[in-house]
Formats: structure tokens, C-alpha cells, sequence
């Protein structure tokens, strides 16, 4: 059984929410009314998920999010009224794997969540550590080093660089790193993508050099 955070204001939605997953032997529903509570539970509790509100008195959605992103690469999922581009685009930059609008089908909430957790379960399978030049990249500590020093990297700039490291001299078109770190997602533009990867030269140093830009194609790792 999977365990997942709601953190959500609202005590309708909670209740609702709360009821029908109740009902369901797949996902285990841990519930908190304010960003408060929910940062107190997720520093001293482990989930396969969790579940934001983005409008809440005092820790909003996307603080929580960016304190998550800090310690955690547990997907998140934003539940929230909140239907503006430029919010829906802020909260994918924050790291968030997928948005919910309000109102939805509570099946098809937990249809989504159910998705992401057999996936994300699939891909904390430890997997063999991966070395190239001075970088190396263990999957089962979602960890990253430069010359023995701990890089931190946020998750999506981890799963570039995992994806590169996965596959060495071969380009690396921005549509194929849309699927496998985006999941295909239709709001993320090609800036965001080269955004990311410049921040990634950055933060890799000197190794940054081995991201090659291919003008008109996407990259290359060597």
C-alpha cells in the first residue's frame, strides 16, 4: 500500500477526498488542514506522494513545494483552483509532477495518483551507479558528485543528467528529454529545458564542458 500526504484547507475536499480513498485498498490517505501541519508531518513522516493545495493561510503550496524539493524527490502533485499559465508553469518549475484543477473527478484523482505511484515505484528500483570523467551519479541515493564533492541538484536537473549519463555520445533532442524528465508534459517550452541544462553546466563545473550544445538538434553528453 502506497502512502500519500493531502495537505488542503478545505475540509469538504479533505472529507470527500478522505471517504473514497478510504474505500480503496491501494493508496493509504494522510490528511492535513494547513501548510503548517503538512510540513510538520512530511519532516517527520515518509510518503510515496503528496498532494498540495496551492492556496493556503500561512505555507502555501508552492513554499511547501520548494521546502520538499529541498530534502526530497517524492512526487508532488498540486490540487488547486489556481488555473492561470504563468501559476501552472511556476509550479512545474518548482518540481511538481503533475496539476490537478478544481473541480475533478475523485476517480480520476485517484486513477492519476495510482499512475504515478507505479511508476515512480518502478524507477526507485536501485539501479547501477554511473560514472563519466570526474561525475558520478548513484540512483539509489539520488545522489550526485564532482571530483568526490556532493553536487545538489534539483530533480529535474538530476533526471537530464541521468538521462544523459544513460546515454553517452549519442544527441539528445529537447523533445526526447521532454518525455523522460517532463513525462511529455505540453507546457514546458524548449527554453525551460535550456534553462535547466544551463544551470546544470553551472553547477557541474569544469564536467560541464561534456554537455555539448548541438545548434538545431538538442545535446550531446561525452
Amino acid at each position: 500500500m502506497y502512502n500519500v500526504l493531502l495537505v488542503e484547507d478545505d475540509i469538504q475536499i479533505r472529507e470527500v477526498i478522505g471517504d473514497f480513498f478510504a474505500r480503496r485498498d491501494k493508496i493509504k490517505l494522510d490528511l492535513a488542514a494547513d501548510g503548517e501541519i503538512g510540513l510538520s508531518k512530511i519532516l517527520n513522516g515518509q510518503y510515496d506522494l503528496i498532494v498540495l493545495d496551492i492556496m493556503m493561510p500561512g505555507i502555501d503550496g508552492f513554499e511547501l513545494c520548494k521546502i520538499i524539493r529541498k530534502r526530497s524527490d517524492v512526487p508532488v502533485v498540486f490540487l488547486t483552483g489556481k488555473v492561470r499559465e504563468e501559476d501552472v508553469l511556476y509550479g512545474y518549475e518548482l518540481g511538481a509532477d503533475d496539476y490537478i484543477v478544481k473541480p475533478f473527478s475523485i476517480k480520476v484523482l485517484y486513477s492519476k495518483l495510482l499512475a504515478i505511484l507505479e511508476r515512480t515505484a518502478e524507477e526507485r528500483v536501485p539501479r547501477k551507479v554511473l560514472s563519466s570523467g570526474q561525475i558520478t551519479l548513484d540512483p539509489a541515493k539520488f545522489e550526485v558528485t564532482v571530483a568526490g564533492e556532493i553536487i545538489d541538484l534539483p530533480p529535474k536537473e538530476y533526471l537530464i543528467l541521468k538521462y544523459m549519463m544513460e546515454h553517452p555520445g549519442t544527441a539528445v533532442t529537447r523533445r526526447l528529454l521532454l518525455a523522460a524528465c517532463w513525462n511529455g508534459d505540453s507546457f514546458i517550452t524548449e527554453r525551460v529545458i535550456d534553462n535547466r541544462v544551463k544551470n546544470l553546466r553551472k553547477k557541474l563545473k569544469k564536467e560541464g564542458a561534456r554537455i555539448k550544445t548541438l545548434i538545431g538538434v538538442g545535446y550531446r553528453f561525452d
